[in-house]
């Protein structure tokens, strides 16, 4: 079969720090092509739905693959999907993706038959049998994961090893156009797949089922060998879990002379309880950290059960400082913030070096949040649902709430973008401008024409075509394991040794599932 799979267009945030190749969709995309078909890939970040239409009609796909793993993007992929169905009836359309995995009857619901079925859980793992069963003529219900407005099939299933797949990089389109931060351009690895911890706000652990499993070192530097981008971004949800791993992986890189820039995230407990494995990857070209604080207070991090103290938190900032990291920080900003925490957290980030990203606390389905506060929303419009955009009422009138949100965003503005930035990275600019890479500087004057209170405000009052389905006024309590889409399978699922488990369980807040 000829199997074209599509990313959706960026995002608020993607259109100004950072834009990442599509690696989920670039791994299904393997997959199919694996299992013996013809693919193709376009990503509407850096292509046009012109792009689209005559990659359709050149192409002329059997099916067509989009990626649903943002929420704010599902309004875009039903009308792709609806004006495909007009135009081309006989094509098998699917979405597959972590956030659809979440919201696949409403989804199915919302395209009135234009969307065949959704692909729940690691789509790598079963796109080959789906695309089997079309080609075949055989009841697509009987693939794992599989969902239809008729029914839903077994439930879906994890790649047999992280060793036996791999992107199919060569497929992207335009890869000079994705970076993070001065990481330009710059390609993007999984070293791990899953999160073992249960944070509230994030639904990470209740896709994976709180499962954690890693690809051998080896296998990873043969990747990175492969790659030809210097910039490589970790997409790991938490890095260096494992200390053995991390350590294993950097060994092999140095045994190979591999040499590349690399972004990471993780946590800062994470950080302090693997010092030594940080400051090797600092030798052998780790740059930029990312840590999600989420909070500056004990109340806040509990609200988001972290249950890492502020004062690791600092010890953290230090620890990483000392190692020469550019750091990189994310606050959650609660509805429920007045002036006056608004102006405290904007002191608190002056006095800081690092860069700080504020976010808005959001409920997505599949979080905890979204099951206690869901009732509460003030717009049931997907495209908000972009941690851009309160969806929840706010303490402050909203005009002034998204004016006191962007003044504090501003201080990231002030402090690491336009002329200051441009002056304190002039090396780096000017190299990558040589090479004919803008994508950094570019995007060092586009913070106050994404960034607006005017713009956000007005982003409510359009007209939404697909909305979330109404939530039910009355709630039982939730059973935890009713979130999952991979259903939890205990300790056997985490590649951890037992002190890491041991650790893990010490830093988080929920039930031992």
């Amino acid at each position: 079969m000829k199997v074209l799979a599509v990313h959706p267009s960026a995002l608020m945030y993607t259109k100004v720090f950072l834009r990442l190749e599509p690696l989920g969709l670039e791994l299904v995309a393997g997959a199919a092509r694996d299992a013996g078909h013809d693919v193709r890939i376009i990503d509407l970040q850096v292509e046009t739905h012109k792009d689209y239409w005559k990659l359709v009609h050149d192409f002329q796909p059997d099916a067509v693959c989009f990626s649903g793993s943002y929420l704010a993007n599902v309004p875009e992929i039903i009308d792709l999907c609806r004006a495909t169905r007009l135009h081309y009836p006989n094509i098998f359309q699917f979405i597959g993706g972590h956030s659809v995995s979440f919201i696949a009857r409403d989804v199915l619901a919302l395209s009135e038959g234009a969307v065949n079925c959704i692909l729940k859980g690691e789509g790598d793992a079963s796109v080959g049998t789906l695309l089997k069963a079309v080609e075949d003529g055989t009841d697509i219900l009987e693939v794992p994961g599989v969902v239809t407005m008729d029914g839903e099939g077994p439930p879906p299933t994890f790649v047999k090893s992280l060793d036996d797949i791999r992107p199919a990089r060569d497929l992207l389109r335009h890869r000079n156009k994705y970076f993070i931060g001065t990481l330009d351009p710059a390609a993007s690895i999984e070293f791990a797949r899953g999160c073992p911890w249960d944070c509230t706000f994030c639904s990470a652990w209740t896709f994976y089922g709180r499962s954690y499993r890693t690809a051998s070192p080896q296998v990873i530097a043969d990747e990175l060998e492969e790659i030809k981008e210097p910039g490589i971004f970790i997409v790991d949800d938490v890095a260096f879990v494992h200390e053995e791993h991390g350590m294993a992986i950097a060994n092999e890189i140095k045994k190979r002379g591999i040499k590349k820039e690399y972004y990471l995230e993780t946590r800062a407990d994470v950080l302090l309880r693997n010092k030594e494995v940080f400051k090797v990857w600092s030798e052998i070209g780790l740059s930029y950290i990312f840590i999600g604080m989420e909070a500056v207070d004990e109340e806040g991090l509990k609200q988001f059960r972290k249950r890492v103290s502020l004062d690791k938190n600092f010890e953290a900032l230090d620890y990483a400082r000392s190692l020469g990291l550019i750091v990189a920080i994310n606050i959650i900003a609660d509805p429920d913030w007045d002036r006056s925490r608004f102006e405290a957290v904007r002191q608190w980030c002056l006095e800081i070096p690092e860069i700080v990203n504020i976010s808005v606390t959001t409920p997505y389905p599949g979080t905890e949040i979204w099951h206690r506060e869901a009732r509460r929303l003030t717009t049931r419009d997907y495209r908000l649902f972009d941690i851009q955009h309160a969806v929840l009422p706010t303490k402050l009138p909203l005009p002034e709430f998204y004016e006191e949100l962007v003044k504090t965003q501003q201080v990231l503005n002030t402090k690491h973008m336009g002329w200051q930035a441009l002056k304190d990275t002039a090396g780096i600019a000017g190299r990558l401008l040589l090479k004919g890479q803008t994508n950094f500087v570019k995007m060092l004057w586009k913070f106050n024409s994404v960034f607006n209170p005017k713009l956000q405000l007005a982003d409510h009052m359009r007209k939404a075509r697909y909305l979330m389905p109404i939530q039910p006024d009355v709630v039982k309590s939730i059973d935890r394991k009713d979130l999952y889409v991979h259903g939890p399978g205990g300790r056997k699922t985490r590649a951890l040794d037992d002190k890491t488990e041991k650790f893990v369980d010490e830093t988080r807040m929920g039930e031992n599932v």
